[in-house]
């Protein structure tokens, strides 16, 4: 049986977001106030036979495990 995963990678908290601060400091730019902490990441959709090797995939190519956390939803 197939399950549809969803894989969240996201930077590790105190790891510099590039991407997150700009788009921080764009939003006041675009009149909506009151935003902070602002991150920014990649879903990744994949359908699997076999779900439990999901942690290995992320570890060895999705997310680099030494700046990036990543966080798996399966749905059968």
């Amino acid at each position: 049986m197939t399950t549809r995963a969803r894989v969240l990678v996201r930077p590790k908290a105190g790891i510099l977001d590039p991407q997150g601060v700009a788009v921080e400091r764009a939003l006041p730019a675009l009149g909506f106030e009151g935003v902070a902490n602002v991150h920014v990441g990649r879903l990744i959709e994949l359908d699997i036979d076999e779900p439990s090797q999901l942690p290995a995939i992320c570890e060895k190519l999705l997310a680099n495990p030494l700046i990036e956390d990543f966080e798996i939803v399966s749905e059968p």
